[in-house]
């Protein structure tokens, strides 16, 4: 069976009423850690839906009702009898609490039965111990019938009306007194039985092992230490909660008449091994690890916009004095800034539409007691002759987070994926729509702290992502800069996407060096994703704006993170350290304790995959529901159908191909983004504008309307979408 881990925890959080910390891992037994709130269940992989939801009843019945107090200090009972009483118990209250858990309860109990749990197959349950009958009247009493003596029922009855802990205690204690006192009468009887065949009356050989030495002997072994403590078979972690039922162990070995106990739980040992048949051994070699967030250091993040330019223009200077070189790129901007006007006032228009409609759609009409002297002649037939007024809701202020890819794949589509970066820049410029621009990258010079490296970006602690040191976002563009500043801004960057693209540093004409930090680099998307955190929050702030949209440029997804996480020394177990693990990928999960969820990051697999890039930006959906995520990805001939077979199957697929066929477009709604928008680089480097030679003949005039209008056709949907977004 497939678990949904993540289903599975929502549903203890549910039942505890409480946001618990709840972790799925590869340990034989659940435990709950009382101070830090962490519910620890098994990875129950081969059980079905129903068992697991009942295991999880069961356990978190623990989380809320058994206490966190070292109960056998002051109480020399057996452990195994303790548990099958507060089982008993838990189960009760549960029920109580949840009337739906009652069926769970009794269906998965009834699984456990017919697939031999409680390994019954060759027992005559009517000769098993009290302990042992008990615990299976409470749990499979309403599938097979259980014999008990006038004396024994009493027992039942008070576990039965078990309310607190202290009642379990008391019953508990009662309970192994009397299952004691049988074993010693028993055994009695065995020793009356034996002795007129053979033994005469106070004889006694020389190995010492007569009944009475062999029951003091076993009653050393009874589970209790000197100091009155019951021994169990691993000591308990501080703060869990006191001996789980796997966690118990028989408290007195002393035997009956066919070798056990009375005070052994049989039954109780046989389900706890049963259980850990459920969890999928293949995995358990390598644990779930849950990491979390850290806590960024924005200021030696972000390279800001002054100090960013200043570098370049400063460089340029002194290596490139003559602007010749730039000649080409130059050209190319400015004409590429007066074709995009048509593009970006059909933005301005769509916004300006969807805005008012929406407006519109949410506006009020109200009487307002004046009366219409217009209408007063239809008193007779019209009772409505009070003038009214229309109210429109004030309208939402609107930002723009835009996120740009600057690793070394993104050199082939930069300058078409800025382009389009730049369509938007200028559709928010007109619309007076705040913006900011990052370019993530590892590139951009930092200053060593020390022999060691560079200084860290976050603090290191346990079970956090480990962000890069030499990660950086460079602040290329923000509303904030003026209107001349800002369109030299963007010739500048322009002229780097321009040299990457057709490679100017190789052409002899139009030769010229790309600004030192600003080459392209690795692809440090999961660390961006987790400055957002810090970023769109403070955005929001700064320019006291309602919606937010993020929107994500990149050709792809970005590598597997690193985490730290405790050791021990192999020479010396006591020692812990803090190491680091070089990929957070298989059986890891991210966790958000805002927002209560973890988010598989490797699916199973050690490979990294877009499901993992998936898993961080569903976390920044769930934590800021008020933003959205747009992925604008530009598409090479040869990622398309990968792109798409990654998020789309059947149907679905099939429909998209035939629409990217004809578009050169894809817009995706199954991927960690609100839409991911796929563009064609091939459709998006060419002119849609319409020219032909003076000498064309029909079918080359035919031709070239036809790819202009592809072109529009194309821009015009993507746009139209983008802006429905916005708006």
């Amino acid at each position: 069976m497939n678990v949904n881990h993540e289903i599975k925890s929502q549903l203890a959080k549910l039942l505890a009423t409480e946001d618990l910390i709840v972790e799925h891992k590869h340990v034989e037994t659940a435990s709950f850690n009382v101070h830090d709130r962490v519910l620890t269940l098994p990875c129950w992989e081969k059980a079905s839906s129903l068992v697991y939801d009942m295991l999880v009843g069961h356990e978190v019945g623990h989380a809320l009702f058994t206490p966190d107090e070292e109960w056998w200090v002051d109480h020399q009972i057996s452990p195994g009898i303790v548990n099958v009483v507060e089982d008993a118990r838990i189960e009760k209250l549960m029920k109580r609490k949840y009337g739906g858990l009652a069926k769970c309860f009794y269906r998965g109990y009834n699984e456990l039965h017919e697939d031999d749990f409680f390994k019954l197959e060759d027992e005559d349950v009517n000769e098993m111990t009290l302990p042992d009958r008990i615990n299976l009247h409470f749990k499979l009493g309403n599938f097979i019938d259980i014999n008990f003596s006038i004396e024994e029922k009493h027992f039942v009855a008070r576990i039965d009306q078990c309310e607190t802990f202290q009642d379990v205690l008391e019953v508990s204690k009662d309970l192994h007194d009397f299952c004691k006192a049988n074993d010693e009468k028993r055994k009695q009887e065995k020793v009356d039985d034996a002795e007129p065949q053979g033994i005469p009356f106070g004889s006694s050989d020389s190995s010492d092992n007569s009944p009475s030495d062999s029951q003091e002997g076993t009653d050393e072994k009874d589970g209790e230490s000197e100091g009155g403590e019951v021994k169990t078979e691993e000591t308990q972690t501080k703060g869990d909660t006191p001996q789980e039922p796997a966690q118990l162990q028989t408290g007195d070995s002393s035997s009956s008449l066919d070798g056990q106990s009375s005070l052994d739980v049989k039954t109780d040992r046989s389900l706890q091994e049963s259980l850990k048949d459920l969890i999928d051994q293949d995995d358990y070699y390598r644990d779930t690890n849950y990491i979390e967030i850290p806590n960024i250091d924005l200021k030696k993040v972000i390279v800001e916009n002054s100090l960013l330019h200043s570098r370049i223009d400063k460089e340029w200077r002194d290596s490139h004095p003559d602007e010749s070189v730039f000649t080409f790129p130059d050209k190319q901007f400015f004409e590429f800034k007066k074709s995009a006007q048509k593009e970006v006032n059909y933005l301005v228009k769509e916004f300006e539409c969807k805005k008012s409609a929406d407006a519109y759609a949410r506006a009020s009409t109200a009487r307002t007691g004046i009366l219409n002297t217009g209408v007063l002649h239809t008193y007779k037939f019209n009772e409505d002759l009070f003038k009214k007024v229309t109210v429109l809701p004030d309208g939402k202020n609107h930002g723009l987070v835009f996120i740009l890819d600057w690793s070394g794949s993104m050199s082939r589509i930069m300058l078409d994926t800025l382009k389009q970066l730049y369509n938007l820049m200028w559709f928010c410029k007109k619309v007076q729509i705040p913006f900011e621009v990052y370019a993530f990258t590892i590139c951009y010079p930092k200053t060593l702290v020390n022999e060691d490296g560079y200084e860290e970006l976050t603090e290191i602690k346990a079970n956090d992502f480990e962000v890069d040191k030499k990660f950086s976002l460079m602040n290329m563009f923000t509303s904030k800069t003026k209107g001349k500043i800002l369109e030299k801004q963007m010739k500048t960057i322009f002229r780097i996407a321009d040299g990457f693209t057709y490679g100017r540093c190789y052409d002899s004409d139009y030769a010229y060096r790309t600004p030192l930090g600003l080459g392209l680099s690795g692809t440090p998307l999961h660390e961006t994703m987790i400055a957002l955190h810090d970023i769109l929050p403070q955005f929001k702030k700064e320019n006291n704006v309602q919606k937010v949209q993020c929107v994500i440029l990149t050709d792809g997804e970005g590598h597997p993170l690193s985490y730290h996480s405790e050791h021990t020394r192999f020479d010396d177990p006591t020692v812990t350290y803090l190491g680091r693990n070089n990929s957070a990928r298989r059986n890891c999960f991210l966790r958000c304790r805002k927002t209560g969820r973890t988010y598989d990051l490797g699916g199973g697999s050690f490979y990294c995959s877009p499901h993992y890039t998936d898993a961080f930006l569903r976390n920044l959906r769930d934590k800021f529901q008020d933003i959205n995520f747009i992925g604008i990805r530009i598409l090479t001939s040869g990622d398309t159908h990968s792109f798409l077979s990654t998020y789309l199957d059947g149907t679905d697929l099939i429909n998209a191909r035939v629409n990217w066929r004809n578009t050169k477009t894809a817009s995706i709604k199954t991927s960690g983004y609100h839409t991911y928008f796929g563009l064609s680089s091939n459709a998006l480097s060419n002119d849609t504008e319409f020219e032909v030679k003076e000498d064309a003949t029909k079918a080359d005039i035919k031709k070239a309307f036809a790819k202009t209008l592809k072109g529009k056709k194309m821009n015009k949907k993507i746009l139209s979408e983008f802006i429905e977004l916005v708006a």
